[in-house]
């Protein structure tokens, strides 16, 4: 109890001597000095859920970016003049490389490409088209327009044509559909 009572006269003695300012090097003489011990160690701090994705998404785009870089550095050289259309094209050129290398696709290309992925097994219309719209689904894209019912009553009409079911690639059958399509547009 004494120590304590001491050592606040003394911390109100140093504010009034340093007038409130740093007084690091009085405080700290040797003769004064107290030794303190530390018991227990740091609390490691507990991984939160969220904090793995965060990473694995913080790395995917660094990686993605590191790649774009790389790709910028070893392509050539590239000369912003929006007034030729020859610059324009070139410019247009190198950056989608750059992209395809470092796996940074725009939108349409990002479906397009999810789309090749999904149905280039599928061999029938009918489960292609209910795939790209349940993939549209999922992207949220899809809108119930009437659409997407239309195509199917012009896929039964060329099915019931054809009397089988249409194969992506027979070429009559396909278009026969598109046929169908150019009907429904107009």
């Amino acid at each position: 109890m004494a120590f304590t009572s001491r050592l606040l006269s003394r911390s109100k003695q140093m504010t009034q001597l340093c007038g409130g300012g740093s007084c690091s090097q009085v405080i700290l003489k040797k003769e004064r000095a107290i030794p303190v011990r530390f018991f227990a160690k740091e609390a490691a701090t507990q991984a939160l859920a969220g904090d793995e994705m965060l990473k694995s998404i913080f790395m995917d785009v660094k990686t993605k970016f590191s790649a774009a870089i790389a790709a910028l550095k070893q392509g050539e050289k590239i000369t912003i003049a929006p007034e030729d259309p020859a610059a324009v094209a070139h410019y247009a050129k190198v950056m989608k490389t750059v992209r395809e290398k470092a796996g940074l696709y725009s939108e349409s290309e990002r479906i397009d490409h999810s789309i090749e992925e999904e149905t280039e097994d599928i061999l029938d219309v009918r489960t292609y088209l209910e795939t790209v719209k349940e993939l549209a689904t999922q992207d949220h894209l899809f809108v119930d327009d009437g659409a997407e019912a239309m195509m199917m009553e012009a896929l039964e009409k060329v099915e019931k044509e054809i009397k089988k079911p249409l194969m992506r690639n027979d070429k009559k059958g396909m278009g026969l559909l598109m046929a169908e399509f150019d009907k429904i547009n107009k």
